[in-house]
């Protein structure tokens, strides 16, 4: 008989690998087992440590012995049904092919557990009928992320051969994309190359950190754009696609974004900018500073090299009008 899922509370599911189980890898073992999920889900589970064998975490190709014993906590799929939902999207561009949008703050990619609604998969829905198959299931149109907080430039496809060749550059990182973030202080060199590991948080399961012995390769180059007292505007440009990557680089650095309350980054408030007394006001921003600038990639029919950019939003260029205003160095 198929074993049940954990429940809601996601509690720890037990399995007993038996004799019969030789060499056979842990991410097609749990697929065998829960056919109600995809494989994707599954390995992105194992990535995020929600699985254990002999109580220690594994990769997706970790191959299993009889006797093992596997902890699973895997969460329940995204609900089948996609609801569109009529969410105003900013159109940079748009053909037969793509879209490319300028992701507004505090929008998920995509439905997951507690979020099936007000996703920007949602609001394509609702926008188009052409999309994509995209990453995983119930993600139409998707070949791509940004963090929820994380305005700018997202691509997403209308038909599967469209998706297949975008992913591919994404894939062999052949896909050029540019960031603007605003920093706490300013790095010594005006230009450099950060390379550290990344790798899921050792204690927090939704964090990620520097880890050197079993992290995966990781590397963002950065610029400083403009310099001021005790903040700076740089420009980073990932040469490789982590989660999380540019804001553990950055914090890595001593230099977290402002406003990144996950990885040390602080509010700023307009009495702090001006040198004044402490007052009661609203932050200047109330979100990560990070903004996906401009993206570069060959289009999947026309072969051509393609380029677009997404202007900084309003809170982003609002900081940084403040910041040349009152701390010009």
């Amino acid at each position: 008989m198929m074993p049940e899922l954990p429940d809601a509370e996601f509690q720890p599911l037990t399995l007993h690998v038996g004799i019969g189980i030789k060499q056979r890898r842990i991410d097609k073992y749990l697929h065998g087992r829960f056919r109600n999920l995809s494989r994707t889900l599954i390995q992105d589970a194992i990535k995020n440590s929600s699985v254990k064998v002999n109580g220690k975490t594994v990769k997706p190709s970790f191959k299993l012995s009889p006797g093992d014993i596997v902890e699973v906590m895997v969460p329940e799929p995204p609900a089948k049904d996609i609801l569109p939902e009529d969410i105003p999207l900013d159109i940079i561009y748009e053909d037969s092919d793509l879209i490319v949008l300028n992701k507004p703050a505090n929008m998920i990619v995509h439905p997951a557990r507690g979020n099936t609604h007000g996703t920007l998969v949602n609001a394509l829905a609702y926008y188009s009928d052409q999309l994509s198959s995209g990453l995983g299931e119930f993600r139409p149109g998707i070949v791509h992320r940004l963090d929820k907080d994380t305005t700018g430039i997202l691509v997403a496809t209308k038909n599967d051969a469209a998706q297949w060749k975008v992913a591919k550059q994404f894939e062999h990182r052949q896909v050029k994309k540019t960031y603007l973030a605003i920093v706490h202080g300013t790095p010594d060199l005006t230009r450099d190359r950060i390379s550290a590991p990344l790798g899921v948080h050792p204690r927090i399961r939704e964090k990620y950190a520097i880890r050197p012995e079993i992290g995966k390769e990781a590397v963002t180059f950065y610029e400083v754009l403009e310099a001021f007292r005790g903040f700076s505007l740089l420009k980073l440009t990932p040469q490789t696609g982590r989660t999380h990557q540019i804001r553990v680089h950055l914090s890595y650095m001593k230099h977290p974004i402002v406003a990144d309350d996950m990885y040390g980054g602080k509010l700023v408030y307009l009495w702090q900018l001006q040198d004044a007394e402490p007052a009661a006001q609203d932050p200047v921003i109330a979100r990560c500073a990070l903004h996906a600038w401009t993206i570069q990639f060959k289009h999947p029919s026309t072969e051509e090299i393609v380029n677009f950019e997404a202007l900084l939003p309003d809170d982003m260029q609002n900081l940084l009008d403040m910041l040349r205003k009152y701390r010009k160095t």
